[in-house]
Formats: C-alpha cells, structure tokens, sequence
C-alpha cells in the first residue's frame, strides 16, 4: 500500500550558509529499513528540484532511525546573500513528508492514523 513518509516519520531540517540538512525521523524502529530503501538520494534529488544546484548526501544514522539529507548550494547563498522568502530553509522540510512509500499489510499498524 502506498502512503505518504508523513505517516511513518517526520522532518527537521537545519542551514548553514547556503548548505540545507533535512533529516527523517522514523515514528517507530521498525519502519526504519522501509524508509531506509525507499528514501533515497535520487528520490530526494527528484523531490526537491529546482531548488538546489550542487550535490546531496545521504547520512545513515541506523541506531536512531534517521536519515539526514545534506544540499549543497541549496540556499541561494545563505541568509545574509538571498531574497528568498525562505532563505532559511526551515520550511523544506515538509516537502519531504509528501514522497510516497510502499509499505507491507503487516507495518499497517505502525502507521500515524490521525494523519490523512
């Protein structure tokens, strides 16, 4: 079945100069390996195109069920160089929560139900 990474995790994301983090944080252990195959650095680089020009790495913190994004030249240059209404990237994060995600009949149960 297929449903948004909002219902299995959610997002923070940070900035330095004109370098964004994004990192997803699985709701339950788990749904971590889920997340872990499908959320990939491709997926992400579809997911936010056009909005960074250089390269993204994916971070693997297994022990905490986390994957953090890092973009390179993703802030127009940072805060004090952009006119970017969001020139913090605090709310880019969100729009990795949109990305769908296959998950078995079986992890149904581990699934945010009060998110629609």
């Amino acid at each position: 079945m297929k449903v948004e990474l909002r219902q299995v995790a959610h997002s923070r994301s940070g900035d330095k100069g004109n370098t964004l983090n994004v990192a997803v944080i699985t709701y339950e252990p788990v749904l971590y390996p889920i997340i872990k195959l499908q959320v990939t650095v491709e997926r992400i680089s579809k997911c936010y195109s056009g909005i960074f020009e250089g390269t993204v790495v994916r971070y693997e913190v297994d022990r905490l069920g986390v994957l953090n994004f890092v973009f390179e030249k993703a802030l127009d240059g940072g805060v004090s160089r952009t006119l970017r209404l969001d020139s913090y990237g605090k709310a880019l994060s969100s729009r990795v929560l949109t990305l769908p995600i296959d998950i078995s009949n079986d992890h149904m149960k581990y699934l945010r139900s009060w998110v629609t």
